[in-house]
Parts: C-alpha cells; structure tokens; sequence
C-alpha cells in the first residue's frame, strides 16, 4: 500500500483538477470537424473554468491540526490493555459525520473490547471492528456515510481517520497513521498542488501516508501517547496483520480536556 502520490494522478486530478480531468475526457471526445480555432476556443474557456472551479473547492488557513487542545475541548482517552492511554482530539468541523459516529460509538460502549485487528509497523493500525476481522462494523446511523476532506487535514503521523471499503463506506472501523516518513518529491507536489502552507509542513515536519489523502477521511489527531501507537504497531503478526496476541480496547472515555 506504500505508494507515491503520482502527480498526473492523485496530486493534479484529485487534488487540483477535477474539472481538468473532465477537460481531458472530453477532448478525447472531440470530432474531426471541429476546427483548430474551435478546439483552441473550446480549451481555453475549460481551462478557466477547471481554474475557477478549483479556487472555489480550495481551502487556505490552518486547521491546528498538530496543537494541543484548548480549555474545555472535547477529546478521547483510549485505554489499550497492557499498553496504556491513547489521547486524542477532534476536527468537529472540518469532519462533523466521522466525530458524531466516533464520539457516539465511543459513549455507548462500542467500541471496548474490541481489538486494533490489523496492525503494519511504519504504517497504521486499524480497529473498531465488532468481528475482529476488517470485514464489519456500521455507522451510528446504520448505514454507510459519505467522505469528508480537506485541504486543512492530512493523515500525517497520529492520525485518526476513517478505515473503508472504498468511496463514502465510512461505518465504524478507523485507523491511527503510524509511519513517520516524509518524501521530498510529496512536498513539491503538494506545493505544485497549491495545498496551503500549514498542512505542507505538518507533513514535512511528522510525516505520513500521502497516498491516503483524499481517499480517507482525518477526523483526530493523536496528541500524546504516539510511544504507545509506536509499541503497538511492533505487535507480532500473522500473514494477514492481525496480531498473534490480540491487543485490546479496554475502553476508549469522552472527556473534557
């Protein structure tokens, strides 16, 4: 799963241009008996609008994502069983879905017991799976829920998102990023990309998993306890990642910081 962010790929088609992949695709449908001048004409009026479209969706600004809590902030205390406290806050409002189903799984008693079922050292570990297996789990609402992602959040180190099957799957199951990594060739595409200064060096500074981005929703952010994520991700493991000895969510409590 360790793959580069392509720039024709994720970075310029997902994260800058939509409306230009779109471009590409009707071009290709474009009939002999257009003109050059026509052609010309019809390219540069989706040029501007693939531009337009792109400043509209853009996101600037900094969403705090690596700051402590503040006085009165609703945060996570995650008990794993011989392991210790993984202490976590949220992003209510840049990903409202994913931390109403996480708060409330969490405030009913969903999630103790449960196990982290697959664990990748310099990667992640993933829980929240009532079988234990990947294949379970659903949503508070009892249905799948859509993505939700921004410029402003990235799975860096100590991330909390959203594990899936795939495009707006989002239903019990998540995952706290693990790797500390950081390409060079990521930054420049993420610069070329126009993603805003702050979330540049929150990946710069931690590191992550860039190719996630976009395909798995950052609702929280580790903010102590990375030592114990880090001991949990060295967990033996079969040849599916699951843990020989299975590591527990004794409970994870909604505090007030």
């Amino acid at each position: 799963m360790k793959k580069k962010i392509l720039i024709l790929g994720m970075v310029l088609c997902m994260f800058a241009g939509v409306a230009a992949c779109a471009k590409e695709d009707k071009v290709s449908k474009t009939t002999q008996e257009e003109t050059a001048e026509e052609k010309e004409t019809t390219e540069e009026k989706e040029a501007t609008e693939a531009e337009e479209s792109s400043e509209d969706t853009k996101e600037t600004g900094d969403a705090g994502q690596f700051l402590a809590p503040e006085t009165g902030e609703t945060v996570a205390e995650m008990t794993v069983k011989d392991h210790g406290i993984i202490k976590i806050r949220f992003f209510n409002e840049i990903a409202p879905k994913a931390v109403e189903n996480f708060i409330t799984h969490a405030k009913e008693g969903y999630y103790d017991g449960l196990t982290f079922h697959r664990v990748m050292n310099d990667f992640m570990i993933q829980g929240g799976d009532p079988s234990g297996n990947g294949t379970g789990g659903e949503s508070i609402w009892g249905k799948n829920f859509e993505d939700e992602f921004s410029y402003l959040l990235f799975p860096c180190r100590g991330s909390l998102c959203m594990a899936n099957a795939g495009e707006n799957t989002n239903g019990s199951q998540f995952f706290i990023v693990q790797t500390g990594a950081v390409d060079a060739d990521i930054i420049t595409q993420m610069e070329e990309a126009d993603f805003p200064e702050s979330t540049i060096q929150n990946y710069e500074n931690n590191g992550g998993t860039p190719w996630l981005w976009g395909k798995h929703t950052v609702f929280g952010q580790v903010f102590e306890g990375l030592e114990i994520v880090d001991a949990i991700a060295l967990t033996e493991t079969d040849s599916n990642d699951k843990p020989l000895t299975p590591v527990v969510i004794e409970k994870i409590e909604i505090k007030e910081y």
